[in-house]
């Protein structure tokens, strides 16, 4: 029996990045060898066992067989007979099909290494097409390291989204793999992956759209906000804010996104432009806008709003600036006495209303003032 650590965990050690998880390749050995060690077995499709002290994955060498269509179509094979390169042989990319053992020794059959060192994304076999769910990955390694895709692994994906490989993707999974990316340093690259393949059109038609008649503005937008480590929900409105709201309403949707997502993209979506002319507005409109994004129970959503809106495009200095002031300012205004010295629901309303609109008008005056 022998035991190599794979993949990722290879992969970022020789690019001297820090390790988060570590997977292993056992050779050689059977389930119940495995759980005779204290292993504990965790697979359901092929045996995958923890460590009984690390509690990392340790999974027997295994091939796989395409035998229906989508990414679940997969018929297994784990025994003492199957090497180590038939288990590299199935992964996606040469980058991901390298191993280490015991000693130390990194064990390279597709010449993945040199890849690293080119910044190449190149698939291991043309059994990469059997699987969709790799169109994404690959767009989500560009996205992470900034690696080319190498013309034949892109012109394979062209012919999977044209075969309609592409078609069997499944929401959650699409979403799993495009909330990961959009995570990345430079998340736009893993939407031009999508885009020069063609799957982008099929996943997510209105952001296929929007950057066909955007041109870099939305991507642009979406790596500004990640440059600021932007959150999650901060780098779907980026990327989802000139989309007509009806368009998020769709995409979110489709993708199954988190409500959190979908609530932020929207706020964007309908008072983006609002908030972009923040400088301009009066009174009554800025009370209006922060009414409807719900800013005095949220403010902390709404500053994320607001960074998302205005991530390009023009000086957001002053205008984060102006709209941080309003907030606090009016957001002050004491609601509980206003309720207590009101008659009714509806005369706390206008008591509110009218005391935050003079606390806004303060916020302006001063600000004219000062220029």
């Amino acid at each position: 029996m022998k035991v190599y650590t794979v993949g990722g965990a290879v992969r970022d050690e020789l690019l001297g990045l820090p390790v988060k998880d570590r997977d292993h390749v056992v050779v050689g050995a059977t389930p119940e060898a495995m759980v005779k060690l204290g292993f504990k077995p965790v697979g359901r499709e092929f045996p995958v066992f923890l460590h009984p002290k690390t509690r990392e994955e340790y999974a027997l060498a295994r091939t796989e067989r395409k035998v229906a269509r989508g990414y679940h179509g997969f018929e297994f094979y784990a025994a003492p007979d199957v090497t180590l390169e038939q288990d590299l042989a199935r992964r996606d990319l040469t980058i991901n099909a390298l191993a280490r053992d015991e000693s130390g020794t990194v064990v390279d059959p597709f010449n993945g290494q040199a890849d690293l060192r080119a910044g190449i994304l190149r698939h291991v076999s043309p059994a990469f097409a059997e699987d969709p769910v790799r169109i994404l990955r690959v767009a989500r390694f560009a996205a992470r390291y900034g690696f080319a895709v190498a013309p034949e692994t892109l012109a394979l994906m062209r012919r999977m989204v044209e075969t309609g490989e592409a078609d069997a993707l499944v929401p959650e999974r699409v979403w799993q793999e495009i909330s990961r990316g959009l995570m990345e340093k430079q998340p736009s690259r893993m939407f031009r992956v999508l885009r020069e393949c063609g799957a982008l059109a099929r996943v997510a038609p209105e952001i296929d759209r929007l950057i066909e008649h955007s041109g870099a503005d939305t991507l642009t937008a979406l790596d500004a906000v990640a440059g600021q480590e932007g959150s999650l929900e901060m780098r779907f409105a980026a990327l989802a804010r000139d989309l007509d709201p009806l368009a998020v309403e769709a995409l979110a949707g489709r993708l199954k996104a988190p409500a959190a997502c979908r609530e932020l993209a929207l706020l964007a979506a309908r008072h983006g432009n609002l908030i972009a002319d923040a400088m301009e507005l009066d009174a009554d409109a800025l009370l209006d806008v922060l009414d409807r994004t719900d800013a005095w129970r949220r403010p902390q959503r709404f500053s994320e709003l607001v960074a998302a809106v205005l991530a390009v495009g023009l000086d957001a200095g002053p205008v984060q600036a102006l709209l941080e002031r309003i907030v606090q300012a009016a957001g002050a205004v004491d609601a509980g006495a206003i309720a207590r010295a009101a008659a009714s629901p509806d005369e706390i309303r206008r008591h509110l209303h009218a005391a935050r609109r003079e606390a806004i008008e303060r916020i302006l005056e001063t600000s004219k003032g000062t220029k």
